[in-house]
């Protein structure tokens, strides 16, 4: 019988081949890093077996560069096989030499006429678990468990072996890292080594690291962390690389890491698991490098303005400072309910009254809101205060804070942000609030200030939605501004002048008392910066807190509580003072150029899923020895429940067919803005550019309910314009009636169901 050439991929993504002669196996070849390197072997196998067996009884001479290889090991006698480069194509074991020879004759005489089949072993993460976990047992019985170790060396950093090469050539160093690649080339082989800074290769070899050493390196596995000793040198293809000389496990990786040919790209998997994520995308990690520069370079630029940096609570018995919904807590020993902070503001301003003078704060505020691609529950925010100035003071540090950012992190005043470039070096615009509704919309609100009759009147003319208990001048002004004029701001503009209505905190221009002192920042339609002369007369204070209490009182739950503390506080006396906020995680994004705020958070908010398998097989577990309750099924009333009648009309299945449906992970999520209906998906549909589809559904869910959920799209339909988006595919929903309203349920699948793949 012709012999068989069989090439198997295992689960970690390499590759190996077995020459098989009735079915047994004679031959298996060592691990390759590609399958292309995996045939070349199988090619090399056919090429030698037609020549002359080589064996150990060979000159020193003939044995330079064999094709076979016949050597005494221990009791039995190793064969192997070997590529035109010299690396191990085939090995295999015999009895004795005679027996060795017999069978590389067997595989000369079947290698040319031999088959190649293709295997695939995958093996699931706990079956590759395991194996690990058995390696790592061998490792603990030797008396080397690498988790025993507690101290390791590094020298140098692989970026700066790279740049000096020069200096370190022929030089001993030690490193430290994780094995990210790996090219088995027999007795000799190639590691990728990456740590804090990148990756460098290093070359591992049995005659340096001793039989024994190199026999314990071979079981390692990708992913392990690990310390080499060696020289620096280049490799023939002019690579920089370290020649090992002493090379030691550091950690056993239990774990195997993404499949290396595709990485990880599953938005939802890179959030949930931020450690993988910078481990497979080290842009990723440069990313927040950055966002700790940016910080510090914001920490620098104040303390040189002589501000002090403090911390105030963030458990709050009264949430203010912002209009925002709280998250609420419960204090057990006090037996009350607290809240998280949504901002900072009132407790810095206390300090202001106690002569601090600058003080600022970076921290975290807590907001129980809405999330989308700008907002996250929880998110930092710097809010800084100066006594003595007002807001127009509070733009100069602005400016001047976010250039210097962008200067020490970006090197250039000129960035780019999706697509966009921003010109941070020009002097930010300041335009009133009055005039940019003006240009933007043609109304020109100075014209009629405090008519709340005409401004409810040119509402309507606009058809401009007039929320419940806001139809006053001031509150459709801002609602004009941000109809109208908000995804206008491209460039950096400050908006001035806010309406007394939504400035609960603010300051009152003194000759326009229906307009505070206050200025709002944006860039590319987006707020970046908030800033107020603050008001510090009591009694207008405390006036319009009990104004914003009517408002809660009538159901506005984001409306400011009465802080009597902080009105007592002033009255004591606050000098005038400018106070800004700047949200850290928006100016992150503008200057890495991320477009989402979760790239920008290490770990960002997300709803938890379900339970995996393995939690689940071991909680059944548990349950065997335990009498289990009887299982209950939900019961679902069904009765009033109508559908729509069934289609009569026959569809053929050619036509049907032509519909691309796919399953997509929700990336983002958040609500169009003027419509009530339409909510906004960012998915990943697999081909790794973000697809954009508007859906209808705001009515039945909440725009955080479905971030990371995976669902079902037809991804081949012509882009629809809906609110100036393209809308580009469809999401299935099923949709019935009951009681006489319709209901409706977006299909969500399993998660475990990759983005992109193809229903049929």
């Amino acid at each position: 019988m012709a012999g068989k050439f069989e090439i198997t991929k295992k689960g970690d993504g390499t590759f190996t081949f077995e020459f098989l002669i009735d079915e047994k196996a004679v031959g298996k070849s060592p691990v390759f890093d590609k399958e292309d390197a995996c045939k070349r072997g199988v090619k090399a196998v056919k090429k030698n077996s037609r020549m002359k067996v080589q064996n150990t009884l060979q000159n020193d001479e003939e044995k330079t560069n064999p094709k076979y290889l016949v050597e005494q090991s221990g009791d039995k006698v190793k064969y192997t096989l070997f590529l035109q480069t010299g690396a191990v194509a085939l090995e295999g074991e015999a009895d004795d030499e005679a027996q060795a020879l017999e069978i590389i004759e067997k595989i000369g005489n079947n290698a040319n006429a031999a088959q190649m089949t293709m295997a695939e072993v995958v093996l699931s993460e706990n079956e590759q678990k395991q194996i690990r976990i058995d390696k790592l047992k061998a490792l603990q019985d030797a008396g080397k468990d690498p988790f025993e170790i507690t101290l390791a060396t590094q020298t140098h950093h692989s970026d700066e072996i790279k740049a000096h090469f020069d200096e370190l050539e022929e030089k001993d160093v030690t490193i430290a890292g994780r094995i990210m690649t790996w090219r088995d080339m027999g007795k000799a082989n190639f590691i990728d080594i990456q740590d804090r800074n990148g990756r460098i290769q290093a070359y591992v070899r049995m005659n340096d690291v001793g039989e024994d050493v190199f026999k314990e390196f071979k079981t390692w596995d990708i992913g392990d962390i690990v310390e080499i000793t060696g020289f620096v040198f280049k490799t023939r293809t002019g690579e920089v690389s370290v020649h090992t000389k002493q090379i030691r496990l550091l950690s056993k990786s239990l774990l195997p890491l993404p499949e290396k040919f595709h990485g990880l790209t599953d938005t939802d998997t890179r959030y949930r698991k931020r450690y993988l994520d910078m481990i497979m995308n080290p842009d990723v990690k440069d990313t927040f490098i950055k966002r700790s520069k940016i910080i510090t370079s914001i920490r620098n630029y104040l303390d040189n303005l002589g501000f002090i940096e403090v911390e105030t609570p963030i458990l709050n018995t009264i949430p203010g400072g912002a209009a925002a919904r709280p998250f609420i807590t419960h204090h057990n020993t006090l037996d009350m309910d607290m809240y998280l902070r949504i901002a900072t503001e009132l407790y810095l301003k206390r300090l202001i009254v106690g002569g601090m003078e600058r003080v600022y704060e970076i921290g975290r505020n807590f907001r129980n809101e809405g999330m989308d691609v700008r907002h996250n529950p929880e998110f930092t925010c710097i809010e800084l205060y100066q006594a003595f100035t007002d807001y127009h003071g509070m733009m100069d540090i602005a400016e001047a804070l976010i250039r210097n950012a962008a200067n020490e992190v970006c090197d250039s005043l000129h960035i780019v942000f999706n697509g966009t470039e921003i010109d941070l070096e020009t002097p930010f615009c300041r335009l009133t609030m009055i005039d940019a509704v003006k240009e933007y919309s043609g109304v020109d609100f100075g014209s009629f200030m405090s008519d709340n009759e005409k401004a409810i009147a040119v509402a309507k003319e606009k058809e401009i939605e007039i929320q419940p208990g806001k139809a006053t001048w001031g509150d459709i002004l801002n609602s004009f501004f941000e109809e109208f004029v908000e995804e206008n701001l491209t460039q950096p503009t400050f908006i001035m002048d806010y309406p007394v209505e939504v400035s609960p905190l603010t300051k009152r221009k003194p000759d326009c008392p229906v307009l505070t002192e206050r200025f709002e920042l944006f860039i590319l339609g987006g707020e970046y910066g908030n800033a107020y002369s603050e008001l510090n007369d009591p009694i207008d204070q405390m006036g319009r807190f009990e104004a914003q209490m009517k408002l809660r009182e009538a159901g506005d739950d984001e409306a400011n509580m009465i802080d009597h503390d902080f009105v007592t506080a002033l009255e004591y006396g606050m000098p005038p003072t400018g106070g800004l906020g700047i949200g850290i995680d928006r100016l992150v994004m503008l200057l890495t150029d991320s477009y989402s705020i979760r790239d920008v958070l290490l770990f960002p908010t997300m709803k938890p899923l379900d339970k995996d398998k393995t939690e689940k097989a071991e909680t059944k577990a548990e349950e065997k020895s335990v009498e289990a309750a009887p299982i209950v099924e939900e019961k679902i009333d069904f009765s009033n429940v109508e559908i729509e009648p069934l289609f009569q009309d026959q569809v053929d299945f050619d036509t049907f067919s032509k519909s691309d449906f796919r399953a997509v992970k929700v990336k983002e999520c958040e609500a169009v803005k003027k419509s009530k209906k339409l909510l906004k998906f960012v998915l990943d549909d697999g081909t790794g550019v973000d697809r954009v589809i508007l859906s209808g559904i705001h009515e039945y869910y909440e725009p955080e309910e479905l971030v990371g959920k995976t669902c079902i799209a037809i991804t081949n339909l012509p882009p629809r314009a809906m609110m100036g988006i393209d809308s580009c595919g469809m999401l299935i929903s099923a949709v019935h009636h009951e009681n006489g309203e319709e209901k409706l349920h977006l299909l969500m699948v399993d998660p475990h169901i990759p983005a992109g793949a193809k229903l049929y």
